[in-house]
């Protein structure tokens, strides 16, 4: 049974080979991730999973194709894939000291077709820091191309106070639901 796995992302690539799983290929899904009119975070993240996987699925047939996106939002706002230092500034001075969810939509579709969905919603909460903690995470140049601009894989792990949901999920791909997707696609699981 052949995997495609629609997604550029090395994290997700990573996050796979965690599970013992390695995609037969990996074809990465241009689409416009522009958020809908009043579209909500997690919407707008199961949209976005859902589309990668019809996109590649339509170039890959006979295929099971795993599409995933992760949106950080602080309450209905949906945070930007960081592009360069200032938006990464904005977004984790927002952030600081407060809550803010993770929503992690994943989309499966099997070899005749048929689509399956999960979500992952994780709450983070990051301590409140200082502009030199800011200045030192930036420096580190983790937050290029992430959303909310951090990497909780990485040097922003040590700034979370704690964590509810899935840590996978906040990486890019939980792999709860992932492996529950695979599962009943018919995907051989060790």
């Amino acid at each position: 049974m052949r995997l495609v796995l629609a997604s550029a992302s090395p994290r997700r690539l990573e996050l796979l080979a965690r599970i013992g799983i390695v995609p037969d290929a990996v074809v990465p899904a241009e689409i416009d991730e522009t958020p809908g009119k009043n579209e909500l975070p997690a919407v707008h993240a199961a949209r976005m999973a859902a589309t990668k996987a019809a996109l590649i699925r339509d170039r890959e047939n006979r295929a099971l194709i795993l599409g995933a996106d992760t949106v950080v939002a602080a309450g209905r706002r949906i945070l930007p894939k960081t592009e360069n230092e200032d938006q990464a500034r904005a977004s984790l001075r927002l952030l600081s000291g407060r809550r803010h969810r993770v929503h992690s939509a994943v989309t499966m579709i099997d070899a005749n077709g048929k689509a399956r969905h999960r979500l992952s919603t994780s709450i983070v909460a990051f301590k409140r820091f200082g502009e030199a903690e800011l200045d030192a995470y930036l420096a580190t140049g983790e937050w290029r191309g992430k959303a909310g601009g951090y990497a909780i894989q990485g040097r922003a792990e040590a700034l979370v106070q704690w964590l509810s949901g899935s840590h996978s999920g906040v990486m890019g791909l939980p792999l709860f639901e992932t492996r529950a997707l695979l599962r009943a696609a018919g995907y051989p699981l060790g």
